[in-house]
């Protein structure tokens, strides 16, 4: 197999056209670049050079093997500097999940912030629940995630990545839309709900039931997904408890109210990545995203 060596021989005789002029641009003298020449033809088993006392030239195969040889040097000298890159994160793949509510302006922003710092990396992006995220960050499929808590701390690592408020999503033709806020928990005694899923959207609920006395004889509905609730809010089928982010959906017909009592920005977004991430990107987004 030929050597690096020998391809900056060849390239070096190639475009001086000149055995002479390239040992001297190689530092070294012209008999032990012959032998490289001589050696590499061998090799790839072709004649690269015709050359005489006065000229060199290049043959056919020779001009084509020239462009090749160029490109094999070239991909050599990047290949340390993308490596040091890789390894310090900034250069690679990062691999996201993200829940459906988040992506309400929450997921832009940090993809804007990465973009901005860390302009070679590649995003690619998948929207999961944030169960079925937690799934493929321990199977290595996701390298961060954009969920909601709980979170086994021995496996991932997390951090609040976002807070907001929790608002009341009541169909427009409701008396509860006209009224002046914001609204008290006793105006929605009786009031037709609809209610997150306590298996498939747990996060919502457990918060929901821990702030609200909630009637479960009113639910009509339950449902895992923000935009599902408000479809159905539009549809005059009961109200719901929504992230404020759900006001960004423009679904028409939706009034968005806030609740008297409740705790300020209660609803809590999380970035989670694997303890055990070999992936150096991880860190270098975890340094520039809010903390």
């Amino acid at each position: 197999m030929f050597s690096f060596d020998q391809l900056r021989g060849f390239v070096a005789v190639a475009e001086e056209l000149h055995f002479g002029r390239a040992a001297e641009r190689l530092s070294m003298t012209q008999p032990p670049l012959s032998r490289q020449i001589q050696k590499l033809e061998r090799e790839v088993g072709v004649l690269l050079l015709e050359r005489d006392r006065r000229h060199v030239v290049l043959t056919a195969a020779g001009e084509a093997f020239l462009a090749e040889a160029r490109r094999l040097l070239a991909l050599a000298e990047r290949a340390p500097d993308l490596a040091q890159r890789i390894s310090a994160g900034s250069s690679g793949t990062l691999r996201i999940g993200f829940t459906a509510a988040s992506s309400y302006g929450v997921l832009g922003r940090l993809l804007n912030a990465v973009e901005e710092q860390l302009p070679e990396i590649d995003i690619e992006l998948a929207e999961m629940v944030t169960r079925e995220q937690v799934a493929a960050l321990s199977s290595g499929e996701l390298d961060l995630g954009l969920g909601r808590p709980p979170f086994d701390s021995e496996v991932f690592g997390s951090r609040i990545h976002h807070r907001e408020q929790l608002l009341v999503a009541v169909p427009r033709e409701h008396p509860l839309a006209a009224r002046p806020g914001p609204l008290r928990p006793d105006d929605l005694i009786d009031v037709p709900l609809i209610m997150h899923s306590p298996i498939k959207a747990r996060y919502f609920y457990d918060l929901v039931v821990s702030l609200l006395p909630i009637s479960h004889q009113n639910v009509v509905h339950t449902v895992s997904q923000v935009l599902t609730m408000v479809w159905l809010v539009a549809a005059g089928r009961g109200i719901a408890f929504v992230p404020a982010s759900a006001t960004g959906l423009g679904v028409e017909g939706v009034v968005y109210q806030a609740l008297e009592g409740l705790p300020e920005n209660p609803v809590e977004l999380h970035l989670l990545w694997p303890r055990a991430s070999r992936n150096p990107v991880v860190r270098r987004v975890l340094e520039i995203g809010p903390r």
